[in-house]
């Protein structure tokens, strides 16, 4: 079970379970149930809206459950977004774009590209009519999502934990994440789960390659990066009229 709590551990505010270093092996292996962390963190984001929105107005439940949501991920992958925003738009070549990622300022793009996100985000689940297949399945997906780029595309560093999470991501890491969703999303959305796929592994693929456009390599800024945007399309997807 090593590899499940590790998972944790590295996507969530979760206690440190394993107080050893975690073994580059382990890490990799933790890749596979990243979405079941999406789907846990999903739910505990349910479970507060509904108690926020017994307390307080709609817009206010809102903000609070995103709120919720940066906190308990300990706005890791909101970093990540801005971190990517800072060095993609900031920088001229592929080794300054890098450079920028790592420095831990943050520039005017960040910034700019954070409010945005935050906003957005906010206004999706303002606007949810049901918030509960939203609520699990956008960090879900976001989170299958970083499965399939850690395994599917270069990194851009020589070292550091990203690398040793690329280097030890398989297939099999890849059919469990893969499978996890399928489950899921089937029991939560039915069909349309497959459609949720589909867009998710289309914002996937075009900003991955994007990123690969400008960089010779992703980075964990990038891949936090991709999951933010893919939980913002999987979030708007359910505020779609088809839902109503």
């Amino acid at each position: 079970m090593i590899p499940l709590v590790a998972a944790f551990q590295l996507l969530t505010i979760c206690p440190e379970i394993i107080r050893r270093p975690l073994r580059p092996r382990d890490l990799g292996r933790a890749a596979g149930w990243y979405p079941l962390v999406g789907l846990t963190l999903g739910g505990a984001l349910y479970g507060l809206d509904v108690l926020f929105g017994k307390i307080f107005p709609a817009p206010v439940s809102a903000a609070l459950t995103l709120a919720g949501w940066i906190a308990a991920t300990r706005a890791l992958h909101l970093d990540g977004f801005m971190d990517t925003c800072d060095g993609l738009f900031g920088g001229f070549t592929p080794e300054r774009r890098l450079e920028i990622m790592r420095d831990p300022r943050l520039g005017a793009f960040g910034v700019a590209g954070g409010v945005l996100l935050i906003l957005t985000k906010y206004s999706a689940i303002l606007s949810l009519s049901d918030r509960l297949p939203a609520l699990l399945l956008a960090p879900a997906f976001a989170r299958w999502g970083l499965t399939v780029a850690i395994f599917a595309y270069p990194y851009g560093r020589k070292q550091g934990l990203g690398r040793e999470i690329k280097d030890n991501t398989g297939w099999r890491e890849v059919l469990l994440a893969t499978l996890t969703i399928l489950v899921a999303g089937w029991l939560i959305a039915g069909w349309a789960a497959l459609l949720l796929l589909a867009a998710a592994g289309v914002v996937l693929f075009l900003a991955a390659h994007y990123m690969l456009h400008l960089i010779p390599g992703l980075t964990g800024d990038n891949y936090g990066a991709l999951c933010e945007l893919v939980e913002l399309i999987v979030l708007l997807s359910f505020t779609l009229p088809v839902w109503r």
